[in-house]
């Protein structure tokens, strides 16, 4: 089992920034990635942005490149959000999620999918005002 548990949410104005992060516990650590999602009122859930925990390789939506950064602390088996710019359709529950290990690679287009992944936090609210 792993515990994700998020923090860092808030209310921010448009064109704020925000930085949240997600601390992942448990016995059974051993991630291939971690990634964040979100999920707006009467919306789907969508990917934003995922980090494979070895090499620290990147991958984020169109929608957020440019403005949004994910970054991991191995050390700490903690992974960061760093959110730039933020817009008022970008109000959701922002999500962290972990991706256990794998044989080989996992091509990136996969990593966006939320069913690569098998724990989840419980969320942390973001709020932007226009």
């Amino acid at each position: 089992q792993v515990q994700l548990v998020e923090s860092g949410g808030g209310l921010v104005q448009a064109g704020g920034s925000l930085r949240l992060s997600c601390a992942a516990s448990g016995r059974t650590f051993s991630a291939y990635a971690m990634g964040w999602f979100r999920q707006a009122p009467g919306k789907e859930r969508e990917f934003v942005a995922t980090i494979t925990w070895s090499l620290g390789t990147t991958y984020d939506a169109e929608s957020v490149k440019g403005r949004f950064t994910i970054s991991r602390d191995t050390a700490k088996n903690t992974v960061y959000l760093q959110m730039n710019s933020l817009k008022p359709e970008e109000t959701a529950v922002y999500y962290c999620a972990y991706k256990g290990r794998v044989p080989g690679l996992v091509a990136h287009n996969l990593l966006a999918v939320g069913a690569q992944y098998v724990y989840w936090g419980q969320g942390t609210q973001v709020t932007v005002s226009s």
